[in-house]
């Protein structure tokens, strides 16, 4: 009896017509090649790579040298300190990302087949939507299909968009980073975000008076990284009114780091208006936190549903991706 083959090492033989794009499919390059090329693109060292690979070094390079030879293209540049893709590893590795993508998509529906189950979602969401329309689009969904799987990180933008196109998520909530490229996504604008600034209870500034702009530039500040829309537009409030910015801040993305340090001290914090009202009613932190009253507003970019282009969702997520859909439109 012949041994059997590794499934991923298969090539199918074709009658090569000419320009019909067949190359690839004819050259034996496997799912370890693609993975390779993805793993390399992600951490831009030949050894991280054959680290996550679980392969020796020389391996990994022979690996490299492999498609290389296949494609009679350079992949990949070596630097002092580690490789970096050149445009034709480039257009290897985002290709590579959706083939490994469907592969995992296509075990995942078999696995949940065999399990029963009711399908997995993975999805993410800036902070805002997660509360306004995440959550209850998730509990919805749980009611009428209780054995659905859903998993969902909150985050900012930057990281939401990437782990997107790396395709750790099916969906996400949020806004297409000015760095990343458009054309990737698939997206439609599905609500606009305000914010507010918030105090511990018994904060001068949360005496129910209007507070001016120039009031709050003495306390300490909590924002999120420099590059969110948040903090953007609320530095934007200050220099369209010639304020100086605050000069004492603490910077992170952690909602819960933000709460303690805005209740413990005399911090000042802008966060969504539906963040506010969470952690001001009986079931947030009721009696903590209070809102300042001022006489500016703060208006964020507004968000957006984001697929990547061309991606097909698994059935469990494109149904909670059009439910969300469904309760905006």
């Amino acid at each position: 009896m012949a041994a059997l083959r590794d499934p991923s090492a298969i090539s199918v033989s074709y009658e090569k017509l000419p320009g019909d794009g067949e190359t690839l499919q004819r050259s034996g390059l496997s799912l370890r090649h693609m993975r390779m090329i993805t793993v390399l693109d992600d951490h831009g060292r030949v050894s991280a790579a054959a680290q996550v690979m679980n392969i020796s070094q020389p391996a990994a390079s022979r690996m490299i040298a492999e498609m290389e030879a296949v494609l009679d293209v350079k992949l990949c540049e070596r630097l002092p300190r580690g490789v970096t893709l050149t445009p034709y590893g480039h257009a290897l590795a985002r290709r590579a990302r959706s083939i490994l993508l469907e592969m995992r998509e296509a075990d995942r529906e078999i696995s949940e087949l065999k399990a029963g189950k009711g399908g997995s979602v993975f999805l993410g969401a800036v902070t805002a939507p997660a509360i306004e329309l995440a959550v209850p689009a998730i509990r919805e969904i749980r009611r009428i299909y209780p054995r659905i799987e859903i998993t969902m990180q909150v985050e900012t933008s930057n990281v939401l968009a990437r782990e997107l196109i790396a395709s750790r998520h099916d969906f996400i909530i949020a806004r297409i980073p000015d760095d990343l490229n458009p054309r990737l996504f698939e997206s439609r604008v599905i609500g606009v975000e305000k914010a507010c600034l918030i105090v511990r209870r018994g904060h001068p500034l949360a005496s129910g008076r209007t507070v001016r702009l120039e009031e709050t530039a003495g306390y300490d500040w909590v924002f999120q990284s420099g590059g969110s829309p948040l903090r953007q537009a609320m530095e934007s409030n200050f220099l369209n009114r010639d304020i100086p910015l605050p000069d004492r801040i603490l910077n992170t993305s952690s909602l819960l780091l933000t709460l303690v340090m805005v209740a413990q001290s005399d911090a000042i914090a802008p966060v969504s208006i539906q963040v506010a009202k969470f952690i001001q009613g009986p079931d947030g932190l009721a009696g903590a936190i209070d809102v300042v009253q001022t006489e500016f507003d703060i208006e964020v970019r507004p968000y957006s549903l984001i697929t990547v282009k061309n991606r097909v969702l698994s059935p469990a997520a494109k149904m909670l991706h059009d439910f969300i859909l469904r309760e905006v439109g």
